[in-house]
C-alpha cells in the first residue's frame, strides 16, 4: 500500500475517496493527520484550486497527494455557486447556511429552470513539483429541490434531486459512489493511475 495524502479534512470526502481507492493499493490519509492547514483557494477554476491544494499538501507532508475541487453549478444562477460552493454563505463548509442561501436565491424559480450539476476535478501529484499531474473530471446532472430531503451525504446533497425524485442525500453510499460526480472522477482517476503504472512497469 502506498500512502497518499488527501488534501482535505472533510470526513465525508475521506470516506468516499477511501472506499473508491482501497483496492488500488492506496492508503489515503487526510492532511489533518499531519496538522496541515488548508491554503487559500484563490483561483477561479476548479482545476487551479485542486492544484493549489494538492501541491500544498504534498509539500507539507512529503507524500504523493490527491486533491479535488468540486462544486454545484446552477443554470438559473449562471453557474453559481461554482468554485464558491463550500463558502457560498460566507463561512467555509457551513452546509446548512449554504443550502439556505441557495434556496433563497432560487425562490420563485420554476422546477424546469432549476437544472444543475455537480462538477468535480481531481488531481494526483507524485510530488509537490510534479510537472505532469494526473487530472480527472466528472459531472452529475440533476435539479435543485424546493426543500431538503434525506440525511446522508454532505454539502448540497439534500437539495440535489435526480430524475427519479430522490435527492443525493437519500442514496445509499454505494449507489451514490456510482452515480456522483466525484465517483465518476475517481473512476477516471483510477483508470489513469492504472495506465500510468502499466507504462512505468514497462519502462
Amino acid at each position: 500500500m502506498s500512502r497518499v495524502v488527501l488534501a482535505s479534512g472533510n470526513a465525508g470526502k475521506l470516506r468516499e475517496f477511501a472506499a473508491m481507492l482501497a483496492d488500488a493499493g492506496i492508503e489515503l490519509v487526510p492532511q489533518s493527520d499531519f496538522a496541515v492547514t488548508p491554503p487559500p483557494e484563490t483561483a477561479v477554476t476548479f482545476i487551479e484550486n485542486a492544484l493549489i491544494k494538492a501541491r500544498h499538501a504534498a509539500r507539507e507532508t512529503g507524500l504523493a497527494a490527491i486533491a479535488d475541487d468540486s462544486g454545484l453549478e446552477v443554470d438559473a444562477l449562471d453557474g453559481a455557486p461554482g468554485v464558491h460552493s463550500a463558502r457560498y454563505a460566507g463561512a467555509h463548509g457551513d452546509d446548512q447556511e449554504n443550502n439556505a442561501r441557495l434556496l433563497g436565491e432560487l425562490d420563485g424559480v420554476s422546477p424546469e429552470r432549476r437544472t444543475a450539476r455537480y462538477r468535480a476535478v481531481l488531481v494526483y501529484l507524485r510530488e509537490a513539483d510534479d510537472p505532469a499531474p494526473i487530472v480527472a473530471e466528472g459531472t452529475w446532472e440533476g435539479r435543485i429541490a424546493t426543500a431538503p430531503r434525506g440525511d446522508g451525504g454532505f454539502g448540497y446533497d439534500p437539495l440535489f434531486e435526480m430524475p427519479d425524485g430522490r435527492t443525493a442525500a437519500q442514496l445509499p453510499a454505494e449507489e451514490k459512489n456510482l452515480l456522483s460526480h466525484r465517483g465518476k472522477a475517481l473512476s477516471e482517476l483510477r483508470r489513469r493511475l492504472d495506465a500510468y503504472r502499466d507504462r512505468a512497469d514497462h519502462d
